[in-house]
């Protein structure tokens, strides 16, 4: 099984001057008592693709022996000096847990040994007046050998500082002052690894994967500008698909945003980019939205219901209302994370990403793509808010009922999409779409949580259903329902206020 750590450290090494050995620790504050915990040799083979994917990303792969902390490490970078490490146990073949980590960014090619860095590292334990770990400090000798494109070595000394588990990341600056006055230096690269890929690289290539270069033409077009945005959302779909296989909160809703953003802009600048190229990735990615919505969707339902219920004073909760509420939602959310990560190791997803990598490698350019960035963004934007304004008033003019019920829905759809062509027009039209970004988003949200209460009466009258042929009370789940319809009446009611808002700041942009 692989275990998930939190890592927070920074790395050091000696001033250009020659200065930096390791300082007396103990005047720093906080610190009571600095302990030697002796020497190891570690002897660690990191792996990439032979054309260094991994690298370029920043995410480090290595088996490794020696330490108390033998076995494959795998570290996707969080932000500046923090990454997560996903630990699995010492075997002689990479774990099929760790390779589903990487498949978004490594998809069909080997992974192989590309560098193997063997270290002797002196060990301190920086504790405080109570004994209590506060930071681990080690100095590392390391040679550095390169696997592949013949060879190399290099050497040099590091210095690395590992906050322990949960502590304050504020403790970090003290040490750093410590270290900086005896002559020591941040590190210049970010990982151990990265160092010995740039150290012994051959002469006739870069030291590390350089990122792919932007299309080529000027960089003052629409198109220019809308291949950034999709570029974005391509890297967000490939950074967290690690996350949704680790089930970290949130990652989920995020990477089905991704999706959402990505094929409501290739709709909504079909001027720009030719739509018979991106119709077929717009479809893959409503498919994906689907799957990452599959359990997504049930469990939202289920935590507004659970919610409502646990805001009923007990007089009001008649009969086993939150036991028949979870069965409930166990019994419909069962398998969906099973299903979730085997969509995202099959053959559609990895060409899903394959297609989106050769729509921004040699991009469906339209004529309005070498158009002014202002005109051709704000033409777009008009044009879905148009759409939306469409939606919205037929909405507005229908009686409550399921007919309305239906074109809110509609609406809200319509304004996921202006919403986000406004979001992908900011770094065009700056404060006037950003103003819009948050008029729809307003909107959207309003006309979201209208659905989510069609969803929850929905759901409510099926419990009551099944209540009553079970011979219990079904008191509990129409005052529910009722709520739901007071929640949608004020919803109705803030609509058209929120439309007023949105319109005026689709007059300016």
């Amino acid at each position: 099984m692989a275990e998930t750590k939190r890592e927070i450290e920074r790395k050091y090494e000696p001033s250009v001057s020659g200065r930096g050995g390791l300082p007396d620790l103990t005047g720093v504050a906080g610190v009571a008592k600095v302990v030697d915990k002796g020497s190891a040799e570690l002897d660690a083979t990191y792996y990439d693709t032979p054309d260094l994917r991994l690298a370029a990303h920043r995410v480090t792969l290595r088996r490794r022996t020696g330490g108390s902390d033998a076995g494959w490490h795998l570290k996707f970078p969080v932000a500046p000096g923090v990454r997560d490490e996903i630990r699995a146990p010492l075997s002689d073949t990479l774990p099929r847990t760790l390779a589903g980590l990487l498949r978004s960014r490594v998809r069909d090619a080997e992974v192989v040994p590309v560098v193997r860095l063997r270290s002797a590292r002196a060990v301190r334990h920086l504790l405080d007046a109570d004994g209590a770990l506060l930071a681990e400090i080690s100095v590392d000798e390391v040679r550095a050998e390169r696997l592949t494109d013949g060879g190399g070595s290099a050497r040099w000394t590091e210095v690395e500082v590992e906050l322990a588990d949960g502590g304050d990341p504020g403790f970090l600056d003290k040490v750093d002052k410590r270290l900086r006055k005896a002559g020591l230096e941040p590190s210049a690269s970010p990982s151990k690894p990265a160092r010995a890929l740039a150290e012994t690289a051959p002469k006739d290539r870069p030291p590390l994967p350089q990122a792919p270069p932007a299309p080529a033409g000027r960089q003052d077009t629409a198109g220019h500008h809308l291949l950034a945005y999709v570029r974005a959302q391509r890297d967000d779909l490939v950074a967290l698909d690690p996350a949704v296989r680790r089930d970290v909160p949130d990652s989920v809703h995020a990477m089905r945003v991704a999706t959402r953003r990505l094929r409501s802009v290739l709709r909504s600048y079909g001027k720009v980019l030719d739509r018979r190229v991106t119709d077929p990735i717009g479809a893959e990615l409503k498919w994906l939205a689907g799957e990452l919505g599959a359990g997504r969707d049930q469990e939202v339902l289920a935590e507004r219901l659970t919610a409502a219920v646990a805001g009923l004073s007990r007089s009001l909760v008649v009969g086993p209302v939150r036991t028949r509420l979870r069965t409930w939602s166990t019994a419909r959310r069962g398998g969906s994370r099973r299903r979730l990560v085997a969509a995202l190791d099959g053959r559609r997803h990895l060409a899903l990403l394959d297609s989106l990598d050769a729509l921004l490698a040699d991009p469906p350019l339209l004529a309005a793509a070498r158009g002014k960035p202002k005109k051709v963004f704000g033409k777009a934007v008009r044009e879905d808010f148009g759409r939306l304004a469409a939606r919205v008033e037929r909405a507005l003019a229908l009686p409550p009922g399921t007919d309305r019920d239906t074109a809110l829905h509609e609406a809200r759809k319509k304004a996921k999409r202006t919403r986000y062509a406004a979001e992908a027009a900011v770094p065009v039209l700056g404060g006037r779409a950003a103003e819009l970004v948050r008029a729809t988003k307003a909107l959207q949200e309003l006309l979201g949580d209208h659905q989510d209460g069609v969803m929850a009466r929905g759901a409510l009258r099926e419990l009551a259903a099944q209540a009553h042929q079970a011979g219990e009370s079904a008191f509990s789940y129409g005052l529910l329902y009722g709520r739901e319809e007071r929640r949608a009446a004020e919803a109705e009611a803030e609509l058209p206020g929120l439309w007023r808002a949105a319109r005026e700041c689709n007059a300016v942009v």
